[in-house]
């Protein structure tokens, strides 16, 4: 099934690497970031899928992530750096996922069924095999997940939260394990969906356990059952496609955020809507997803 003719521009901003949409439900706004440009957008989401802009905020150096506490307080995943941005006063570091000096960043990363953060790491220079995936505990201690990634990106969860599904791009891999929502512990990952024509990038998951999935590469949107099997694609006016999330009080408008990174002149040239921001309409509303819980606990201290 083909969804060819369902996408809107839903913001004309130009993102250089659109990614991590959000919906915050409480304050009825819709973020997003510009990664190589440290910024995050917000804007108003309409009835007919178009966000209209309210704000920006920038952060020196990248910002890979953002996620929404019930406070209205954001985590933002940082260059180097997991950093909280209160509703009021100032902001400041949380924790740090990357040894300084090393020529890597922070990229996607989310709240888990319980309000935990998670986010991945990728590479700034040749190919890695040694990219993460942490925890964010509620003392601002980092659990690693996996550490032999070669670049961390989308997550996503089963309805129920038992099953955790995880992109690894350069591979062009999705894994699932099994997941317990109340300590966070995992099970032994294994591939769910190989891709041979794109890059998996960003993903999210609707109400009936089916993944979304950002194609990087090939200016598409597909849905996979939880089998693991191709369901549905959206075509996206932009080949660089880089990640989704559902927004909206029904969660019924599925975000898709796009990029104009790596890109040569005749690409632009040819897909001049690349790194704006765009939504569909699918079938099927979206899976909630948990606003980040925060740092609940006393930090422990040093042995």
């Amino acid at each position: 099934m083909t969804a060819a003719d369902s996408v809107i521009l839903a913001n004309p901003t130009t993102c250089e690497l659109g990614e991590g949409p959000v919906w915050d439900p409480i304050r009825e706004v819709v973020h997003w970031v510009d990664i190589r440009r440290g910024v995050v957008f917000s804007g108003r989401l309409d009835s007919h899928g178009r966000v209209t802009l309210l704000d920006h905020v920038s952060f020196p150096g990248t910002v890979g992530a953002v996620a929404v506490a019930e406070d209205g307080s954001w985590i933002v995943a940082g260059s180097h750096t997991l950093i909280l941005h209160p509703a009021s006063g100032s902001t400041r570091e949380l924790a740090r996922v990357i040894p300084a000096g090393q020529r890597r960043r922070t990229n996607d990363g989310k709240p888990d069924p319980a309000g935990r953060f998670l986010i991945g790491t990728l590479s700034l220079d040749d190919d890695s095999e040694h990219e993460v995936l942490a925890r964010l505990g509620d003392d601002g201690t980092l659990t690693t997940i996996d550490d032999d990634l070669t670049l961390s990106n989308g997550l996503a969860w089963s309805p129920d939260g038992s099953i955790m599904y995880s992109v690894d791009t350069v591979r062009r891999v999705v894994y699932s394990r099994s997941y317990d929502v109340a300590t966070g512990a995992t099970g032994d990952r294994r591939v769910h969906i190989a891709v041979d024509d794109a890059y998996p990038d960003g993903m999210c998951s609707d109400a009936a356990g089916h993944l979304w999935i950002a194609m990087w590469g090939r200016g598409e949107v597909r849905r996979y059952t939880p089998d693991g099997d191709l369901d549905e694609t959206i075509h996206v006016p932009a080949p660089h496609v880089s990640s989704v999330a559902f927004a909206g009080r029904e969660l019924a408008t599925l975000i898709i955020t796009t990029a104009t990174q790596d890109l040569t002149e005749d690409q632009l040239a040819a897909a001049p809507l690349s790194g704006k921001l765009f939504s569909a309409r699918p079938a099927v509303p979206g899976l909630p997803v948990p606003l980040w819980r925060g740092i609940t606990a006393p930090p422990k201290e040093n042995a």
